[in-house]
């Protein structure tokens, strides 16, 4: 099992947890997302994620499945566990996505409870951003601490998560708040699949974090399985997608991180990013977890 960032580890002990109780790697996935949503420290997924510019904290989710099953939700309020919505879409809706008050609606049919989710912590990271109203996204430093708020580091850090069951059969999530202080109704890359996750039983899967924007403009993971199924590495499969994001982008990409994150069905894994700062949790086959750091194409000389 892998994670993004080095809060990925407690993800992926709650990964393995499930797995040892006969979980599948969905349950794997889900039980380690639910984790990054409820803790109020972590400024970019769930409960304590920073608001958009009008003060409300919206949820973005998805996850898939080894056999090409699907759910999402984007925009969603009110609800912790946007992950386990959109889990719920894919097993009990004939859709693949629900958005802001419907993908609402349907999580309180299916008996998720609601609450606030802007926090004091939130609310005045907010509450500062407004005495200039600027947003600049900041590239990811190995040496920031990534809840730092407001619009530091940690305001657009999404976790995804990849799995492999005790069955070697694949699922990947990713559940994000978004960018801090986004403009009301942004979606970025973490609910879409093909962008911010993509599985492939066949030949692994793969997840994005950073600006969801850019990693929307390359379909990041679907193009790392894709690289992956022609016979590159997971690492040289996500560097290949990010070196294809800078040739597209230029010099725009200079002040934008973007990191991919894949595992293949031989359970290897393998990272790449733009900038240095990127880190990955990885759970091998004995249940060991440890975090590794990534390489970048703009390392820091």
């Amino acid at each position: 099992m892998v994670s993004t960032w080095d809060f990925g580890a407690a993800a992926n002990a709650a990964g393995w947890a499930a797995r040892q109780a006969g979980g599948s790697a969905l349950d794997m996935v889900e039980a380690g997302g639910r984790v990054a949503e409820a803790d109020e420290s972590n400024s970019s997924v769930g409960l304590g994620g920073l608001p958009d510019r009008d003060g409300r904290v919206s949820l973005d989710a998805c996850v898939m499945t080894w056999a090409g099953d699907i759910g999402a939700v984007c925009a969603l309020e009110d609800v912790v566990h946007a992950v386990s919505v959109a889990r719920a879409v894919m097993e009990k809706t004939p859709h693949v996505m629900l958005v802001g008050e419907g993908a609402r609606a349907f999580a309180v049919e299916q008996g998720f409870p609601t609450q606030n989710l802007l926090t004091p912590r939130a609310a005045a990271a907010w509450r500062e951003w407004l005495r200039t109203s600027e947003y600049a996204p900041r590239i990811n430093s190995e040496n920031a601490d990534w809840r730092a708020a407001p619009g530091g580091p940690g305001n657009h850090d999404t976790i995804g998560l990849l799995a492999l069951g005790a069955d070697n059969r694949m699922a990947g999530a990713c559940t994000t708040s978004g960018m801090a202080f986004k403009m009301r109704g942004r979606v970025g890359d973490s609910p879409l699949i093909g962008a911010g996750l993509y599985i492939d039983d066949e030949v692994g899967g793969a997840t994005a974090t950073g600006v969801g924007e850019d990693v929307v403009r390359v379909a990041g993971s679907h193009a790392v399985v894709e690289a992956m199924r022609a016979g590159l590495d997971p690492t040289a499969a996500c560097r290949r997608v990010v070196e294809r994001l800078a040739r597209l982008r230029g010099s725009r990409v200079a002040a934008s991180q973007v990191a991919l994150l894949a595992l293949d069905k031989q359970g290897r894994a393998g990272a790449f990013a733009l900038q240095p700062g990127f880190t990955y949790a990885v759970t091998d086959a004995t249940g060991a977890v440890r975090v590794e750091r990534a390489a970048a194409l703009f390392e820091a000389s």
